[in-house]
């Protein structure tokens, strides 16, 4: 995957945006405020933190090596994934993981916000 693709996925969500709160290389992709995706989409390998339900990130730990603890994240929660470069995850498994992440942010959300998300 390369960047481009990185942040035009992320960016076809509903409600998605891309800020740069903590510096100007550093993408941080958030619905209604709440972020579910973070890189720095220059980096070399290209990397993501996206959020993850604990149990399953274990496991994908376990399963891939391009798959490790949330860097400055909360590792229970997040997961850093190799997305483009050497080891990286294919780009399917790369978009299924935002995705999820996508969806576990938007489930967090009251549900008057969630409610807006599914209107045109």
């Amino acid at each position: 995957m390369t960047p481009a693709e990185l942040r035009a996925f992320c960016l076809e969500f509903n409600a998605a945006v891309e800020e740069f709160p903590f510096n100007a290389e550093t993408s941080v992709f958030k619905v209604l405020g709440k972020m579910f995706a973070l890189s720095t989409l220059d980096a070399e390998p290209l990397t993501v933190n996206l959020k993850c339900e604990p149990e399953l990130a274990v496991r994908l730990r376990e399963e891939h090596e391009a798959i490790v603890p949330g860097w400055h994240m909360n590792k229970r929660h997040w997961n850093t994934v190799t997305a483009g470069g050497p080891g990286a995850l294919p780009d399917a498994m790369v978009r299924e993981l935002i995705e999820d992440s996508y969806d576990l942010v938007v489930a967090g959300l009251p549900r008057a916000q969630r409610l807006r998300l599914d209107r045109p």
